[in-house]
């Protein structure tokens, strides 16, 4: 039986606890430090599947700016967001553009959408 002690700190609150966690062949056996329940759940999902929200920019066709920032709607596997980045890479969009917007659905096929984090508006002339 393989036993690991890892520290990490939770960031599912402003607290920001340090937490002791126990993985034993893998799995989470133990979670000490946390102070409000979400402690221990984002233990067990940063160990088994960590993920993350991906923030980026793309490119804007006559937009009042280069760049539209963007972010993920909700979070992707960790593991993907280098290829998600890439991809977003590749996308233009025209102005004008409405926050929440969907910019890429579904992108990679991971089920989750790219949206505008922000309105651009067209640029006038």
């Amino acid at each position: 039986m393989a036993v690991e002690t890892r520290m990490m700190n939770c960031i599912m609150c402003p607290l920001g606890c340090e937490m002791t966690v126990i993985i034993e062949d893998g799995a989470v056996t133990g979670v000490t430090g946390n102070i409000c329940p979400r402690g221990p759940k984002y233990a067990h999902d940063e160990v088994t599947a960590p993920k993350r929200m991906l923030t980026s920019t793309v490119q804007v066709e006559g937009g009042l700016l280069p760049l539209l920032p963007v972010v993920s709607k909700s979070t992707l596997p960790k593991e993907r967001i280098l290829d998600c980045a890439a991809a977003l890479r590749q996308i233009k969009v025209a102005a004008p553009v409405a926050e929440g917007q969907i910019i890429v659905e579904n992108i990679l096929g991971l089920g989750v959408d790219i949206v505008a984090s922000r309105a651009m508006e067209a640029h006038q002339e």
